[in-house]
């Protein structure tokens, strides 16, 4: 993908960002934010006429979506479960079957690494389309060591193909593989004694995740291995109260997690947990909306308490084939309650404190990497308001314009 480096964006219209010195958003109007060395500089008022300045003719400007939690190593898509889903049956009546996780780890087992590096990388920049700039990508299909590692190794192969910043995590805790379903003991030892260091020793991940629910893996077998990932140098994530409140997202505050994520099932002591915390709550109202599930995660109550938010895809094959971080913000005003600004403050400075990038990250703001969006859009009410649609007018990313188009 062609990139060309500018010095700024000039002649913009509305201009939406996170201030990192008063902690709220603001919203200006016209003038130019300057870039140098990949990061901006400083914004004037004025408009200027410069070939290397990029002309925003007027268009809404805002930093970088930042997508906190996606499944992009997957080898085929699942619509056949979804079909079924039409029909009644519920997404772990269908695990139970044999489907979900389980069959995308079949499918995984049987393409090459070369083959799972191109679909990755297609798929990033189909996010990159839709204004994703900086996005975490999780291994998960594979529980297997070899095959964990080759998803690993899969998203930073694709990652080098694409001007997207990506950071990868370690989800081997995703399900328990057939081969295991009678031993999960055995299997958790082998995250723990094989994985882990494995991983830990190449640097293939930057986080370590567990799926942590009913019927997945339990609050005791999740703290064993996070504990583990957490010695051998990985930061941690956290699937934490998807269907049912198991304690998950206080488990997370306990062990220093950045975020936890999903929490549609969350308890008012996990809420509690949460606002007296650094951890984020990760949403994602995508796979509510997928799953056709009426069960909402409670972000007005959690934005009340004092929680920060995050807003995420949540992207795989099974509860939700989207990679638009618009339609999620459209999504978390509707069914999520939230105002417009706090959805596209969610999907990118909550996001980016979500990755421990915060202080460099999700923001037009000096010293900040300048990563940044252009909308067909006047206002940035409208990022929400219209959905099915992609306003994405063009991508910068480190000071440099990507040359992918809207798709």
């Amino acid at each position: 993908m062609d990139l060309n480096p500018i010095k700024g964006i000039s002649n913009i219209g509305q201009w939406v960002s996170w201030n990192p010195q008063s902690r709220k958003m603001d919203v200006g109007e016209g003038g130019t934010w300057f870039i140098e060395d990949g990061c901006f500089t400083e914004y004037h008022s004025k408009v200027y006429t410069d070939p290397d300045l990029l002309n925003a003719q007027g268009c809404l400007l805002t930093p970088g979506l930042v997508d906190p939690h996606t499944h992009p190593a997957f080898a085929a898509t699942r619509e056949l479960e979804f079909e079924m889903r039409s029909q009644g049956k519920t997404y772990q009546e269908i695990a139970a079957a044999g489907g979900g996780i389980r069959n995308s780890v079949r499918k995984l087992r049987n393409i090459t690494e070369v083959e799972l590096t191109e679909l990755v990388a297609q798929r990033l920049n189909l996010m990159l389309t839709h204004g994703t700039t900086t996005v975490e990508c999780k291994s998960g299909y594979g529980l297997s060591t070899e095959a964990e590692m080759k998803s690993l190794r899969a998203i930073r192969s694709a990652s080098q193909k694409s001007p997207l910043h990506t950071f990868s995590t370690f989800l081997g805790a995703h399900e328990v593989p057939d081969e295991y379903r009678e031993d999960r003991e055995s299997y958790i030892k082998l995250i723990i004694n094989e994985m882990i260091p494995r991983i830990s020793k190449e640097k293939l991940a930057d986080f370590c995740d567990v799926f942590c629910e009913e019927g997945v893996y339990t609050t005791d077998e999740t703290q064993q291995i996070l504990q583990a990932a957490q010695a051998a140098g990985l930061q941690l994530r956290f699937h934490a109260d998807e269907f049912v409140s198991t304690g998950g997202a206080e488990l997370a505050v306990k062990l220093g997690a950045l975020s936890a994520d999903h929490l549609m099932a969350i308890s008012d002591a996990g809420i509690a947990a949460l606002a007296g915390s650094d951890t984020v709550a990760t949403l994602l109202p995508g796979t509510t909306f997928f799953l056709g599930s009426g069960t909402w995660a409670p972000a007005r109550k959690m934005l009340d308490a004092g929680v920060t938010l995050a807003l995420a895809t949540d992207f795989n094959p099974g509860s939700n084939m989207s990679l638009s971080m618009p339609f999620m913000m459209t999504l978390a005003v509707i069914y999520l309650h939230m105002t417009p600004l706090e959805a596209l403050q969610a999907a990118t400075q909550g996001a980016a404190k979500s990755l421990g990038i915060e202080e460099s990250r999700g923001a037009l703001y000096p010293g900040y990497r300048a990563d940044a969006v252009l909308w067909d859009a006047s206002n940035f009410r409208q990022l929400s308001y219209f959905y099915g649609t992609n306003h994405v007018r063009n991508v910068v990313i480190k000071g440099e314009l990507t040359s992918s188009s809207p798709c």
